[in-house]
């Protein structure tokens, strides 16, 4: 096991490019991995909290008298393992999963880590479920559970013990579990429509899914209520609720969906990124650009270095191909508000 703390933070056509940006994006859940090969690493993030990664994913690990907390469930082949690196944190019962978006490798490992836990029965969580003996409590923005179930007659993203248990629909939700207020809160229209962040109040860690990315570009799924102006909100939020300790390092840390943990220093530098490429590309859409027109002229060029994938939704195409969607579908929409 790895111990991480605040010293170890450092700071063809372009038609056929777009669309297989569009593709890309479609499949973001469907990578090429090997899971057999795919281990778990545990780092401890505080004293009770630690990040479990796998495949490129990360989860969030609470333990203590009261049990375990999970924040994300990784991807469904990674679940077995992941309750094994659990199991070496602690042997008492996984009482909640809190899931922090629908993704597939957020919350694959829902069914086989719920099953593996046991709800609480009475305080703050009291009748959630019908049988209190089964399972993890599973909770998540209402959309989530509308995301992952289907309407009858069609089939559903995953089987119902995948499914949140305990959901809310505005604002956010709070649990004291292991002498500790955790406190989720809905980010509306960032990543997704569905994006929740979980603020561990007395560690001092906010695990943030997908609304930040360390080490690449944001995946916004403009077809799924994603928005880069909601993103960029979502990070002021998140901004707003980080305490450093020198400057912009230390203090509060941050979970984040993918890559490694960080502080204040890397998530705003971040933002600034996202405002200054949303600002680029909104002047070239005023400009009358194309999306061809726009991805030929490079608006993330100085940030590629450091943020573009090389395959995949996290490329730098890819970037520019949802920012340009999310801005002219924003305008669209406010043309049509304004008509009526």
């Amino acid at each position: 096991m790895k111990v991480w703390g605040s010293s170890a933070l450092v700071a063809g056509s372009l038609l056929l490019a777009a669309s297989a940006a569009s593709a890309a994006s479609k499949k973001m859940d469907e990578p090429k991995i090997d899971f057999d090969k795919v281990q778990i690493e545990t780092i401890q993030i505080r004293p009770n909290i630690y990040m479990l990664s796998g495949a490129g994913t990360n989860m969030a690990v609470q333990i203590g008298h009261d049990g375990v907390l999970v924040v994300d469930t990784l991807y469904p082949e990674l679940a077995e393992k992941a309750v094994a690196a659990i199991r070496k944190l602690s042997d008492k019962p996984i009482r909640y999963i809190i899931d922090t978006n629908f993704r597939t490798d957020h919350v694959g490992g829902n069914g086989v880590i719920g099953k593996a836990g046991a709800t609480i029965s009475g305080g703050n969580f009291a009748f959630d479920i019908e049988d209190a003996a089964q399972g993890a409590s599973i909770v998540s923005f209402e959309k989530v559970l509308m995301h992952l179930s289907a309407p009858t007659g069609q089939t559903a993203k995953m089987p119902p013990d995948a499914w949140p248990t305990s959901t809310y629909f505005e604002g956010g939700k709070d649990i004291y579990f292991n002498d500790e207020a955790v406190r989720v809160f809905h980010v509306p229209a960032a990543a997704t429509d569905a994006d929740s962040i979980v603020f561990f109040r007395k560690s001092d860690v906010i695990a943030v899914g997908d609304v930040y990315q360390a080490t690449t570009y944001p995946v916004i799924d403009v077809e799924n209520g994603g928005s880069i102006q909601g993103l960029l909100d979502a990070e002021t939020r998140i901004i707003d609720m980080m305490v450093a300790k020198y400057g912009e390092s230390g203090g509060t840390l941050l979970i984040p969906g993918h890559g490694r943990a960080a502080e204040m220093g890397d998530i705003v530098w971040y933002r600034e990124m996202l405002a200054i490429v949303r600002d680029r590309i909104q002047d070239l859409i005023k400009k009358g650009m194309t999306l061809e027109q726009v991805i030929a002229n490079k608006p993330t060029r100085d940030y590629d270095g450091r943020y573009a994938a090389k395959s995949g939704p996290a490329t730098a195409d890819s970037f520019v191909t949802t920012v340009y969607k999310s801005l002219t579908a924003a305008k669209a929409a406010n043309g049509k508000a304004t008509k009526e």
